[in-house]
């Protein structure tokens, strides 16, 4: 039997001769996916738009994406922790949707495929996620950039620890939004660029998407301001900008390399060879056990480590390569990924056990380890150096 349209999640709106019906749904809600199909087959329109830009689009469509990853281009092209990033949201996405029995981004996947059944366009009318997440990411401070880091690491939540009010949450915001979203009272700029900025993209995507009768789906959460913004003049050039990178980071990245040096020959020229060596048996020692201690805890390969402890000394004072990269590519190397590791990605990120049983995350794990302990054994070395200054 036919399910009545829930008439409160749907607005007709015009713009010039076309005519658009726009659906807010609830992103892990069957009845939001089903009133997508419906809406669809009744209107018959010339164009769907979806509330997806090109890769989501993309995640949707090809699960099974993961088994033509590069994964030692991932790591020369430094986007480990990225992928790695993906991976945990997704393994969270996946016990909701265990948990209720509906995978999240199931009514736009409704929604394409009611599209192509009707031979109607498909039409993307979300902005690139990485152009969002760069926007974001360059519009805070320092300090900003290391509280959202942390909160990020915080907020997501084990999925058998899911309370009715974060699935009400969910039901409005994607997984990402969710978790950002909590921080916009802290960072306005969150709000105003995950959010606000959306909008308004969405907005005048939807508006000018090609046909006479557009169907626009998207979440619930974006639908007031769609409609606020319906009328306004929108500057797409301007919200695809990628504001100037930070100049504190790339400061630091090569400061502290510099001060290492200029420590070590303060060293030697006030206390003689011996607190010169002295220093540097310190730096060794400490980046090389704890870039070590951080590919062993990623269960790395006896090799992996050994290249770990040799790579993490230079490495550190080197800022154009990283002891986590040098790990990751001797671990890709010594353990390579299998087919059925590919195969088996989907189900193995849902546990922690998995993540460290798979190769291809074992990877990513060893490279993110690698340098959080090199790292940590840099900022340990620094004040046990500058006691042999004395």
């Amino acid at each position: 039997m036919e399910r009545p349209v829930n008439h409160s999640a749907v607005h007709r709106l015009l713009f010039e001769d076309k005519e658009i019906i726009l659906v807010g749904t609830a992103h892990v809600s069957m009845e939001s996916a089903v009133l997508v199909e419906q809406i669809i087959d009744q209107e018959q329109p010339d164009t769907v738009c979806v509330e997806l830009c090109s890769s989501r689009y993309q995640a949707l469509t090809q699960p099974d994406r993961w088994q033509e990853t590069d994964l030692i281009k991932v790591i020369r092209e430094k986007k480990a922790m990225v992928l790695l990033s993906n991976l945990l949201l997704a393994s969270f996405q996946r016990k909701i949707a265990r948990k209720l029995g509906v995978r999240p981004g199931e009514e736009m996947v409704r929604a394409i495929k009611a599209a192509e059944t009707c031979g109607a366009e498909i039409w993307l009318a979300d902005r690139d996620i990485r152009t969002t997440l760069a926007r974001t990411w360059r519009s805070l401070g320092f300090w900003a950039k290391i509280k959202l880091a942390f909160n990020l690491l915080m907020s997501i939540p084990d999925a058998s620890d899911i309370s009715e009010e974060d699935v009400e949450k969910l039901k409005e915001q994607d997984m990402l939004e969710s978790v950002l979203a909590e921080m916009a009272r802290d960072l306005p700029v969150v709000k105003r660029v995950l959010i606000d900025e959306r909008d308004r993209y969405l907005a005048f995507k939807i508006r000018n998407a090609p046909g006479r009768k557009i169907v626009a789906v998207a979440g619930a959460g974006h639908v007031p301001g769609i409609l606020d913004n319906w009328e306004k003049p929108v500057d797409l050039a301007e919200l695809e900008h990628l504001p100037p990178r930070g100049k504190t980071l790339s400061i630091l990245k090569w400061a502290i390399p510099a001060g290492i040096v200029a420590l070590v020959v303060a060293g030697f020229l006030k206390a003689g060879t011996e607190a010169a060596t002295g220093m540097i048996t310190w730096w060794v020692i400490a980046n090389g056990v704890l870039g070590g201690l951080g590919a062993a805890l990623a269960l790395a390969h006896p090799v992996t480590i050994i290249s770990a402890v040799a790579a993490a000394p230079i490495t550190s004072i080197n800022p154009m390569i990283a002891a986590g990269w040098v790990a990751g590519l001797v671990e890709a190397m010594t353990r390579k990924p299998r087919v059925k590791d590919f195969e088996r990605l989907t189900e193995d990120i849902v546990s922690i056990k998995g993540f460290w049983k798979n190769k291809i995350t074992r990877i990513l794990l060893v490279v993110v380890f690698t340098n959080l302990g090199s790292s940590a054994g840099t900022f340990i070395a620094i004040p046990l150096m500058a006691r042999m200054l004395a």
